[in-house]
Parts: C-alpha cells; sequence; structure tokens
C-alpha cells in the first residue's frame, strides 16, 4: 500500500550550489549581439535612404525589417545583460537563464508582425507597380547581402548539447532575424534582376511576398521553441528516461518526475521515489550526478506501506 503523504522528504539538492544557470557563451553572445546591432543599424539607414531614392520596395522592405530587428538584437543584448546583472538575486527562485527565452518569444512576435508589414506593403506596390533604378537598387541589395552573411556568421549558435538540442535560444532568435534579412536580400537580388532583364516591375514587389511568407515561417517556428520553454513543456524525452533509468532498479519505483529547462544547458528536476525501505535522498542524488543538462534536483522518498 502507498502512503498518501511523504514519510521522508530529502532537501533540495543543487548541483550549481550559485544558482546560476546561464549559458557557457554568455559573455560572448551579450558582446557579439551588441556589436552586430551597430553594424545593422548603419545597414538599416543605408537600406532605406538607397529604397527611397531608387524607388525599390524590396530595398524599403528590407530595411523596415532591418529596423525590426536592429530592435531585435538590443532586446536580445539588453535581456544577455540583465540576466548576468541579475544571476544572484534571490527574487529569482531558479535563477535568470530564462529571461533569453523571455526575450526570444518577444522577438518572434516583432518578426511575425515584421512578416504581416511586408506583405502589406508589397502586396499594394504589386497592384500599383512603379519604376525602378535597377542598377542601384541591385548594389545596395548585394552589400545588404553582404552585411547579413557577416553577421549571421558572428552570431552563428553554438551547437547544444545532447539534452538540449534547442541551446541558446535568444542568440537563435536574434540569427533567425539575420536570416530572414539575408533571405529577403537574397529575394531583392532576383526580383530585381528579373525586373532589369525582363522589365517585369511586379518582380520587385512579389520578391517582397515571398519573403514576407518566409518570415512567417521563421516567426511560427521560434514562437513555438520558446514558448514551449516558458510553459514549462518537458525539454527532453531522453533525459527524463535517463534519470528513471538511473533511479529505479533496486526495489524502487520512480512515481513522479517533473523536467524544466531553466537556461542553455540546464535542466531541474523533481523526482518521488517508492520503496519498502527507501534510503536517503542522497543516494538518489548520487546517482544522478554528473547527468550532462541536469544542475538542479529536488528528491522525495516515499515508503510503501
Amino acid at each position: 500500500m502507498t502512503a498518501s503523504a511523504p514519510d521522508r522528504q530529502g532537501p533540495m539538492d543543487a548541483f550549481r550550489g550559485d544558482r546560476v544557470y546561464l549559458g557557457a557563451d554568455h559573455a560572448r553572445n551579450e558582446r557579439r549581439t551588441w556589436i552586430v546591432a551597430a553594424v545593422c543599424l548603419a545597414t538599416l539607414a543605408a537600406q532605406i535612404g538607397g529604397g527611397l531614392a531608387f524607388n525599390s520596395m524590396a530595398l524599403i522592405a528590407n530595411g523596415f525589417h532591418m529596423g525590426a530587428h536592429v530592435a531585435a538584437l538590443v532586446v536580445a543584448a539588453g535581456a544577455y545583460g540583465l540576466a548576468r546583472r541579475f544571476a544572484h538575486d534571490p527574487r529569482f527562485s531558479f535563477g535568470t537563464g530564462k529571461l533569453g527565452y523571455l526575450a526570444g518569444f518577444a522577438n518572434a512576435a516583432v518578426l511575425a508582425v515584421s512578416a504581416v508589414l511586408v506583405a502589406v506593403e508589397s502586396g499594394r506596390h504589386l497592384l500599383s507597380p512603379s519604376p525602378v533604378a535597377y542598377d542601384g537598387a541591385l548594389a545596395l541589395a548585394a552589400a545588404a547581402l553582404a552585411v547579413n552573411l557577416v553577421c549571421m556568421w558572428l552570431l552563428r549558435p553554438a551547437a547544444g548539447h545532447a539534452h538540449d538540442k534547442d541551446g541558446d535560444l535568444n542568440l537563435s532568435a536574434a540569427h533567425l532575424h539575420l536570416a530572414g534579412d539575408a533571405a529577403i536580400s537574397a529575394l531583392a537580388i532576383v526580383g530585381l534582376g528579373l525586373g532589369r532583364v525582363f522589365d517585369w516591375p511586379w518582380a520587385d514587389s512579389l520578391a517582397g511576398l515571398a519573403g514576407a511568407a518566409l518570415l512567417a515561417h521563421f516567426a511560427y517556428r521560434l514562437l513555438v521553441r520558446t514558448g514551449a520553454v516558458l510553459l514549462d513543456v518537458n525539454p527532453s524525452p531522453e533525459l527524463t528516461a535517463e534519470i528513471g533509468r538511473r533511479l529505479e532498479g533496486e526495489g524502487e519505483r520512480l512515481i513522479d518526475l517533473h523536467l524544466w529547462r531553466l537556461g542553455p544547458g540546464h535542466h531541474a528536476a523533481i523526482v518521488v521515489i517508492e520503496a519498502q525501505a527507501p534510503q536517503d535522498a542522497g543516494v538518489y542524488r548520487a546517482r544522478l550526478a554528473g547527468l550532462p543538462g541536469l544542475s538542479h534536483v529536488t528528491v522525495e522518498t516515499r515508503q510503501t506501506r
């Protein structure tokens, strides 16, 4: 018969005593995000100015989107700074590692709004096409693509480990903004090239619509991934199974297990173990010590009656 209340409860165990659950590359990512934000701000001014000068909808759309992800980069960099500043603040029960996911979710929403704005403006120009100064517009689009590719390289996310394939989603959100802008730049080049060769003024606007669809796809993927973290969806069935395997096997039965993400590369678990003669909670924590990605564990034991 199972006891309805705990007979013995092990103390909370934090494998990281400092309660800091920031990503391994936190400082590097923060520094590079600020650098890329500055580069993108300069590019934004050039794109919008060139789009107005050459009457290119694709360039103007790219400039507006660049403005959106300059804001996104500032939000991402700010989240890194706040997470670092308040990492030891006791008001955050499980640290500040989730600030980056909150920033990533906000940036995904901005990306979705950008997709709508680009689609509306491109659709308006498609219905009423106007002459485009192709040579200047093509040169600016190519320069924007080059800048975006360099920035993407600077912000390339590190590979997540076996139990956290998503890695740092704050950085991934910033990187996705850049990838979306690079895609729009490439589409702008195609649209402008077709317009120049075949005298199709509407091709530029079609490129903008295609870019808007791609941005919407990126936004959806990012909203799903960051939203799952904020809602504490189980981040790793593999890690969950490994915890269960390590805790069961000597007459114990795992009757409850909750696993959630605390920050990039950091997970927390609450486990409830039932046995005829349960061992001290420290024994079970020792079985989990060294498990990659598991940074904080609470163990409760119950005696079968």
